[in-house]
């Protein structure tokens, strides 16, 4: 398998490498992320594992099973301890990853502690015999998080603009929203449009600010 292949799947399940959207066997591009022991895979291993367990698509048992070397089913242990101890750091929960680490066995556990520990104090964390950067695992992980984020807070405005928009088309014509919403961002208005938004449009802005109406309105709904 090429590794251009693989940069190509791991960029679908949430690591951009690549700008590519299709389906992803994830148990696989995780099995085949472990056997590239490219670092640049490994300090994205969990952002891939975060964005497939979230989405339902993680088994650790199937990902083991893609595994054939003894060393490869070592390095997946200590990738999984890695990616929990990152979470921990930046206190992010997952019921998945609470209950894997309860699953560990004691020694596993120590080592996500130590990797836990050398993450706080920017230290090198020795992973499967190769160095990696923690400040690096960092800044991966955070950039990921950040994007995931922003995507979320842009459908929810967007989600929040359609809401807004066909509320507003409910109560007033498309000339009164058209002078809702001017008036609302301080825009100029001419002389005509500052009378008939007197005349009209104030007295049904009134009446939904009517605090007695508003709680009429909510009771008729439940």
């Amino acid at each position: 398998m090429k590794n251009s292949d693989l940069l190509k799947r791991v960029n679908a399940l949430g690591f951009p490498l690549f700008d590519l959207e299709e389906s992803q066997n994830a148990n696989l591009t995780l099995a085949d992320m472990v056997k590239s022991r490219d670092l640049r895979l490994w300090e994205g291993f969990p952002v891939v594992l975060v964005n497939s367990a979230e989405k339902g698509l993680f088994n650790y048992e199937k990902v083991k099973r893609y595994l054939k070397k003894p060393f490869d089913k070592s390095y997946l242990a200590s990738l999984m301890a890695v990616s929990l101890a990152l979470y921990k750091f930046f206190n992010l929960k997952f019921p998945w990853a609470d209950k894997f680490y309860n699953s560990l066995s004691v020694a596993r556990k120590r080592e996500a502690r130590a990797f836990l520990e050398k993450l706080k104090s920017d230290r090198e964390l020795n992973v499967a015999g190769s160095e990696m950067s923690a400040q690096r695992l960092k800044t991966v992980f955070n950039n990921y998080f950040n994007q995931a984020q922003k995507k979320l807070n842009d459908l929810l405005s967007v989600k929040d603009e359609l809401s807004l928009e066909y509320s507003l088309s409910q109560v007033f014509s498309p000339k009164q929203k058209e002078l809702f919403l001017k008036k609302l961002k301080r825009d100029k208005l001419t002389k005509t449009e500052k009378e008939y938004f007197s005349r009209v449009v104030k007295k049904k802005v009134l009446a939904l600010a009517n605090p007695e109406l508003h709680r009429l309105s909510q009771k008729l709904l439940e």
